[in-house]
């Protein structure tokens, strides 16, 4: 991809194979999911002040968002085997990240078929492409079963038969765009018009304000609104079409910023993402902020196309006139990688229960994907000068980690003060570590990946990267680590086990 000025007139062009020629309305209404990699709520409708995305914010006005919208993992491969099922990705064991490539195939049971199958036998024709196009294929997916590419029929929609409507998704970089051109080019400021100031990064509390840090951040906003320039030419070409009114836009990221408490952990960091629905029927200018999990997307988007919800599907139609707010949400985080970890974690509106089941091992455990990053390399060089305050040391560096985590997110919404423990709030902790066992039980959560496994698939995480010398190595002593972790730092139980 260029970024020069001149890139609008690419860019348009690129959208153009999105997009065909005005038809006339669909019976039913065309669904288009825009689905952004590696970004949170950092947008001026979800309170960021400073950038603005107006284009996001329009979409917003035009419909209704969600504050309150949380993924049931915090890693792309997993959440998107959730969200185009509609499962929980425990469920269906698609839970370890990047799992089932090699060797060892995962299948879907028991009647369970991703969504655009079902959109296909409903008569909807379905697409998948990245936007701006990268490539001649289908966009990004990233699901860790095995799954048919015939579900799509093409990268974007533009082959449908004339009035049939359409389940299409529109894969953006969002934050993968950090460090990538124009950012690492110079030329971001032509693009955008100007750039965010570094020094006016406002931080969560368990980063230092570090320069490489603070320019991190600052490149990561940048992507944001590059986003909201994208989403606003997509938007743009429906209504130029003449099919904006016969389209439902959801819009909503698969993880969170990828940073040290981001993206792969269960905190809000990882796991809160914006969520914006548009379209006929919908709303407008609604602002909901009851629980919502992004495994009702599949259902809702079903109802939506006046599609029967499978029984099957554990999501919700978040719009059907008999649904119930959801009391709690819950995510799970599994092996990233190489790196060997189980985390759970239940969310009411008030309180966030996490469980470490892997205690004995640190926070930033031993990983190729994020120890190569530059903030992450900065952070370690940080730690060994002791350049890190306390609660930077404490939540990011401590060697280890409490088997149980309390935070109250009304007060203290960066999940620093750990309550698990104070006499105060035992009976809050006895309750959401019960709300924790009976969802594990009722889904069928599969516990840790045996040793066996784990040895079948590192095989494919270590040949993929050959080509990487340095990589290559790295994930060798990081599986010979974490094999060895295994006996010294081992798997702790739920004492309800």
């Amino acid at each position: 991809m260029k970024f020069k000025l001149s890139s609008f007139e690419c860019a348009i062009s690129a959208l153009a194979i999105v997009v065909s020629m005005a038809q006339s309305p669909a019976a039913r209404p065309n669904i288009l999911w825009i689905v952004i990699d590696d970004m949170g709520c950092e947008m001026s409708c979800y309170g960021e002040e400073l950038i603005e995305t107006p284009n996001i914010d329009r979409l917003a006005r035009e419909g209704v968002r969600f504050t309150n919208a949380f993924l049931t993992s915090p890693v792309c491969s997993t959440a998107r085997s959730s969200m185009i099922t509609g499962m929980y990705q425990t469920t269906i064991g698609a839970h370890n990240h990047l799992s089932g490539r090699g060797e060892r195939k995962i299948q879907l049971t028991n009647g369970v078929e991703p969504i655009p199958v079902l959109f296909q036998k409903a008569g909807y024709f379905t697409s998948n492409g990245d936007y701006p196009k990268k490539t001649e294929g289908l966009g990004k997916n990233d699901y860790n079963f095995e799954w048919d590419a015939s579900m799509y029929e093409a990268p974007y929609y533009r082959g449908r038969k004339e009035d049939q409507p359409f389940f299409a998704q529109l894969q953006l970089w969002g934050g993968k765009n950090r460090h990538r051109p124009p950012w690492d080019k110079g030329e971001a400021e032509d693009l955008l018009g100007s750039v965010v100031d570094p020094s006016e990064v406002v931080l969560p509390p368990y980063y230092p304000r570090d320069q490489l840090i603070l320019e991190d951040w600052a490149q990561y906003l940048d992507t944001v609104r590059y986003t909201d320039k994208l989403v606003g030419q997509i938007l743009d070409q429906l209504e130029e079409e003449g099919i904006r009114d016969d389209t439902i836009v959801v819009l909503f990221a698969d993880n969170g910023i990828s940073h040290a408490r981001g993206k792969q952990f269960v905190y809000d960091e990882g796991i809160r993402t914006p969520l914006i629905i548009s379209g006929p029927g919908i709303a407008r200018g609604q602002v909901r902020g009851d629980l919502i999990e992004h495994i009702d997307l599949a259902a809702t988007s079903l109802a939506l196309a006046e599609e029967a919800v499978p029984l099957w599907m554990q999501g919700d139609d978040i719009f059907a006139s008999d649904y119930r707010s959801k009391e709690a949400v819950f995510a799970a985080r599994d092996r990233c990688g190489e790196t060997v970890d189980m985390t759970r974690s239940v969310r009411t509106t008030k309180y966030k229960y996490i469980r470490n089941f892997f205690p004995g091992r640190p926070h930033l455990q031993p990983t190729n994907y994020k120890d190569t990053k530059p903030i992450l390399i900065r952070l370690r060089e940080l730690h060994e000068k002791g350049k890190l305050n306390t609660l930077q040391e404490n939540l990011l560096f401590s060697p280890d980690r409490p088997i149980e985590e309390l935070y109250d997110i009304v007060s203290d919404p960066y999940e620093t003060i750990n309550l698990a423990g104070r006499p105060e709030h035992e009976g809050q902790l006895v309750s959401m570590r019960q709300r924790l066992v009976d969802w594990m039980k009722d889904t069928h959560d599969p516990g840790p990946e045996s040793d066996e496994i784990y040895a079948i698939e590192m095989e494919y995480q270590i040949e993929r990267n050959k080509r990487n010398p340095e990589g290559y190595a790295a994930i060798k002593r990081n599986v010979e680590l974490y094999q060895r972790w295994m006996t010294e730092k081992p798997y702790v139980p739920l004492l309800e086990e």
